[in-house]
């Protein structure tokens, strides 16, 4: 039985949460705008979609225990900083690239700056636990205990 991931306790639960609300967000936003009005900014729209599929798998990363999720979650959780980064920066410089914002506009500025805090805290909790993390999958090791 595999066991229960240490990224998925402490503030690992708050980080859970909060994306758990943008991955929720996300998918509304980005709902509703390709829905609705997909021909003004698909570029943006289908951004906001994107994000919310980070989110989601984030938050799978994050309570999956083992190697593979640990990874998936660095992976996950960086590619959303560069996103953050590059489309925060891209929303100040060419408002034609953006006629409407997506979730990660002007660094998440729409949502009180937790996109662009969020990977950082992500990030960081990683790093905090990279030793648990990785060592929480029983198939990773092939030691034998002493004595058998």
């Amino acid at each position: 039985m595999a066991t229960r991931s240490s990224l998925a306790t402490g503030i690992g639960r708050v980080l859970i949460a909060v994306y758990g609300v943008l991955a929720l967000a996300a998918t509304g936003r980005s709902v509703v705008q390709i829905i609705e009005k997909f021909d003004f900014a698909p570029f943006a729209y289908t951004l906001s979609a994107v994000a919310a599929v980070v989110y989601i798998v984030a938050i799978i990363a994050l309570i999956a225990p083992g190697r593979f999720w640990y990874r998936v979650a660095c992976v996950t959780i960086g590619f959303e900083m560069t996103g953050v980064l590059v489309v925060g920066t891209l929303s100040l410089f060419d408002r034609a690239l953006f006629p409407d914002d997506t979730i990660w506009s002007y660094y998440g500025l729409g949502y009180a700056f937790a996109p662009l805090v969020l990977p950082v805290a992500g990030l960081w909790w990683l790093r905090k636990h990279h030793r648990t993390a990785v060592g929480t999958d029983p198939a990773a090791s092939t030691a034998v205990p002493a004595g058998e």
